[in-house]
């Protein structure tokens, strides 16, 4: 580059003309997310029997589930699609457009559409929501106005009205499209719990995905082992037990005796618990006397899914890693498993 200085022309206000300081930018982006998690929370407050119905309704749907919706709406319903595919539910996006020269024919009776529209009076939209009437197909409006032309068209409305957009001059689809969004992801993640759809069932149907590879993995592949692991014997302290679970850094130790077999574990949990029954008197007992005994275990050989639903199953964070004989060669946390090493979330799967 030799002497050369690279310039960035500063930002700029088209009200003001002046110039907008670093400290502007971050300011303005946390408004924005501000703004936009307003906007949930407040979604968050009217969700009620609406939804339940709208989850009753797609559990006893016999066909698939159609979203559609125009302009960004269509973008959300694509995604919403994509979700709920991907979690047991097989649904597909169709464009309201498209659906009114020819594509109508690809929905059935035993179908239910989720519409998406914001103001819910979209032509193209509610055009073609009255062509499917006659098929009888049940409808889920999710909408910012409960009174619109779609609402009155639909057989279930889900309100997610938000106070205000993001965008500066309250007009371009920001917060309303993040709580569609948001949304779209509660009804398929509670669809998915209601029709017991887990890891086995997620790794079926991702069979080459990134998230697919990773529930197979072995469990031996991403425990922490040796000295890695948080252990303490029988009769140790509560402030040698607490300065074991500090210094390993994985918010639990487990109890072994000097054969290396597993006794019991003591968590983070268990320490909240401890400290409201006993208080200060907690430092005059040992780590026997607080550890949770027989906690669960799983197998080296065992895969990541098989650990995912335990630790989902108990609501736990740490498993210990044992073989015969409940002898520990490993400890796996949660966090190992979602999001360190070779397992991590990536947003393309």
């Amino acid at each position: 580059m030799g002497n050369c200085l690279l310039w960035t022309k500063p930002v700029t206000t088209k009200e003001s003309g002046e110039d907008l300081k670093s400290s502007d930018l971050l300011e303005l982006a946390r408004e924005v997310l501000s703004i936009e998690a307003e906007g949930i929370l407040t979604v968050r407050k009217r969700l009620g029997k609406s939804f339940e119905e709208a989850i009753a309704l797609l559990l006893n749907c016999k066909g698939r589930v159609i979203t559609c919706g125009i302009g960004k709406s269509g973008i959300i319903a694509r995604k919403i699609a994509a979700t709920l595919s991907s979690m047991g539910t097989p649904s597909f996006f169709l464009h309201p457009a498209e659906a009114l020269h020819g594509d109508l024919g690809m929905v059935r009776p035993e179908d239910v559409i989720i519409a998406l529209s914001n103001s819910g009076e979209t032509g193209e939209l509610n055009q073609m929501i009255r062509a499917v009437k006659p098929l009888d197909v049940k409808i889920i409006a999710i909408t910012g106005d409960p009174l619109s032309t779609l609402a009155k068209l639909s057989d279930i409305v889900i309100d997610v009205a938000v106070p205000r957009e993001a965008c500066s001059f309250g007009l371009a689809p920001t917060t309303s499209t993040t709580a569609a969004l948001a949304m779209g992801d509660a009804l398929a993640v509670v669809l998915a719990r209601e029709k017991n759809f887990g890891p086995e069932e997620f790794r079926t149907i991702h069979p080459g995905g990134h998230l697919g590879q990773r529930l197979k993995i072995p469990v031996r592949d991403l425990m922490k082992t040796g000295g890695d692991i948080p252990l303490v014997l029988p009769g140790t302290s509560m402030d040698k037990a607490i300065e074991e679970m500090n210094v390993k850094g994985l918010g639990a130790t487990l109890v072994v005796n000097c054969e290396n077999k597993l006794l019991g574990i003591f968590t983070d949990g268990d320490l909240r618990r401890a400290i409201t029954k006993w208080g200060y008197k907690l430092y005059e007992l040992v780590i026997d006397e607080v550890m949770t005994k027989e906690p669960k275990t799983i197998s080296p050989d065992s895969a990541v899914a098989d650990a995912l639903q335990i630790m989902e199953r108990h609501l736990i964070t740490v498993l210990p890693v044992v073989i015969p004989g409940d002898q520990v060669v490993g400890i796996l946390h949660l966090h190992d498993l979602l999001g360190k090493g070779k397992v991590q979330f990536r947003l393309t799967d």
